[in-house]
C-alpha cells in the first residue's frame, strides 16, 4: 500500500467518525418505499471508568445569547489588598463564584475576570437563569459562618402589651465567640428531617472544628449557640447536651430550595475580598432555535454556492476541493461538540468566515497549477509545484489570520487585551476554522488529487 492510499485511508476514517459525531443528537428520517421511519443520532457513550460511571453526549454548548439568561458584572473592593496580591485576590474571588455556580448546577456557565487600570472585576454569565434576585443571591452572599453563645440579660417584660410587642430584644443579649467559624466546615449537606421530613442543612467539621464544637457544647450545656450567617442569626437551639462526631444540624423551617441555597454558601465558603455588583441584566434568546436553524441554512446554501463555482470553473480539481470543503465541515462541527466550543451568534459568523478562508487555499493551488501547464510542464510536476510553491501564499496568509485569532482570545488573559467572552467565541471559531482549513486545503486536497486526477490524467 503506498503513502498515499494510507493517508487516504486516514482521511476516511476521520470522515466517518466526524460525520456520526455531527449528526444532531436525535433526527428522524423517512424511508420512502417501505413507507418507515427511523430515528438516527450522536452517538451517547455510556460506560465506566476506573469504578467511575462516565457519561458522553455529543450535543453543542449554546452561547448566552443564543440561549438567554443572566450576566452579572461585579467589582471587587481591593484597598485593602497589597498592588502585589490583588491579582491573586481577584482568582480567588473568581474561584470562589466559580464553585457557588458549579455546585448550584447552572451548566455551562463562564466566569471571567477582567483588570483595567484600578478597575477589578468579575463577569458571570448563567445561561438558564431569569430570576435576578436568585442570581444575585448565588454570587453576591460572602457565606460568613461563626458560631456564638448568647449571653442574655434578665429583663422585666413591661405591663403595656404593645411596648413589649415592640421591645427590641436584641439590646439584652451579647454574642460571645467561640473560635468555631466556616474556617473549620468541612462541608455542608442537605438533609432531611426523620420525624418532620422538613429540609435542614447538615454540617461536618474537620478535625479542629469537631474538637472545638465538642469543647463548646461540653462546656456550655443547658445554654444557646447562635448559628450567625454575615452577621444574622439563622437560628440560636439550646444546648441539651454535649455533641461528639463534629456533626450538626441547622433547621429552621426552610423550604427545600433555602436549605440547598445555604448549603451551597456554606460550602463555597467566603469571598476573600468584599465585592459589589455593578450591572446585572437579563438577556432573552436574540436568535432562538428557529433563527438558529435558519442562519445555519443560509449557511449550507452559501456552502452549496461555493462549491458549485468551484466545480464550474476549475472541473475535476474543483470536484475533489468541494469533497475536501465537506469533510472540512465535518470535521468543524465534530470538534465543536468534542471540545465544547460555544456556538454564539459572533462564532457563527467565525465559522461562516473560516469556510471561505478554506476555499481560498484551493484556489492558490489551482492558480499557481494552471500557471505550470501554461508553461509546459507535465500535469503531474505541475501539480507537485502548484502544492509546493503556493504553501508560501497560504502559510504567509493564514498565520496572520491566527496571530489575529490569538489576540481576540487572549488566552493570558493579558489587561491590555479584549476580555468579552462574545469576541473570544469569534476567536475561538476563527482560529479553530483556520487550522482545520490548513489541514484540509493541503493535506486532503492534495491526498485526494494526487490520488485521483494522478490516475485519471
Amino acid at each position: 500500500m503506498s503513502s498515499v492510499q494510507k493517508r487516504y485511508l486516514i482521511i476516511l476514517l476521520l470522515t466517518i467518525v466526524a460525520g456520526v459525531i455531527a449528526l444532531p443528537e436525535k433526527l428522524q428520517l423517512q424511508i420512502p418505499f417501505i413507507n418507515r421511519e427511523i430515528t438516527i443520532g450522536s452517538p451517547h457513550i455510556q460506560t465506566t471508568l476506573s469504578g467511575k460511571p462516565v457519561d458522553i453526549t455529543f450535543s453543542f454548548k449554546q452561547g448566552l445569547d443564543i440561549r438567554g439568561g443572566m450576566q452579572v458584572v461585579l467589582e471587587a473592593d481591593m484597598s485593602s489588598i497589597a498592588n502585589e496580591d490583588r491579582q491573586a485576590a481577584l482568582e480567588s474571588v473568581r474561584e470562589v463564584l466559580l464553585r457557588r455556580v458549579d455546585l448550584y448546577g447552572i451548566s455551562e456557565p463562564v466566569v471571567q475576570t477582567a483588570i483595567n487600570g484600578e478597575s477589578y472585576r468579575i463577569v458571570i454569565e448563567l445561561p438558564g437563569v431569569t430570576d435576578e434576585s436568585e442570581a444575585l443571591a448565588l454570587v453576591g452572599k460572602t457565606a460568613e459562618l461563626s458560631f456564638q453563645l448568647i449571653d442574655e440579660k434578665p429583663i422585666e417584660i413591661p405591663a403595656n402589651a404593645s411596648l413589649a410587642a415592640e421591645l427590641d430584644l436584641s439590646q439584652f443579649m451579647t454574642l460571645v465567640p467561640t473560635g468555631l467559624t466556616g474556617a473549620q466546615l468541612k462541608r455542608a449537606t442537605v438533609q432531611f428531617d426523620q420525624t418532620t421530613g422538613e429540609p435542614q442543612v447538615g454540617l461536618q467539621f474537620d478535625e479542629e472544628g469537631s474538637r472545638l464544637f465538642a469543647d463548646v457544647t461540653s462546656e456550655h450545656t443547658g445554654e444557646r449557640l447562635a448559628i450567625v450567617l454575615d452577621g444574622s442569626i439563622v437560628m440560636a437551639p439550646n444546648l441539651n447536651e454535649p455533641i461528639f462526631g463534629g456533626q450538626a444540624q441547622i433547621s429552621g423551617g426552610f423550604t427545600l430550595d433555602e436549605a440547598k441555597q445555604l448549603s451551597i454558601q456554606l460550602n463555597a465558603g467566603a469571598l476573600p475580598v468584599p465585592i459589589s455588583v455593578l450591572e446585572q441584566r437579563t438577556i432573552g434568546a436574540s436568535l432562538g432555535s428557529e433563527s438558529v436553524r435558519a442562519s445555519l441554512q443560509a449557511g449550507l446554501l452559501g456552502l452549496l454556492l461555493v462549491m458549485l463555482f468551484m466545480i464550474l470553473y476549475y472541473g475535476w480539481s474543483g470536484v475533489l476541493a468541494s469533497v475536501a470543503l465537506i469533510i472540512y465541515a465535518l470535521l468543524t462541527v465534530a470538534l465543536y461538540k468534542i471540545f465544547n466550543v460555544t456556538i454564539t451568534v459572533p462564532g457563527l459568523a467565525g465559522l461562516l468566515l473560516s469556510v471561505g478562508m478554506a476555499v481560498d487555499a484551493n484556489i492558490l493551488i489551482f492558480e499557481r497549477m494552471k500557471e505550470e501547464l501554461r508553461m509546459g510542464r507535465p500535469f503531474i510536476r505541475a501539480m507537485e509545484l502548484g502544492f509546493g510553491r503556493a504553501w508560501d501564499s497560504i502559510k504567509d496568509a493564514n498565520l496572520a489570520t491566527i496571530m489575529t485569532a490569538l489576540i481576540l482570545i487572549n488566552p493570558l488573559n493579558l489587561p491590555f487585551l479584549n476580555s468579552s467572552g462574545l469576541v473570544r467565541g469569534f476567536g475561538i471559531t476563527l482560529l479553530l476554522g483556520v487550522l482545520l482549513g490548513l489541514f484540509t486545503g493541503v493535506f486532503v486536497t492534495r491526498t485526494l488529487v494526487r490520488l485521483y486526477l494522478r490516475e485519471k490524467k
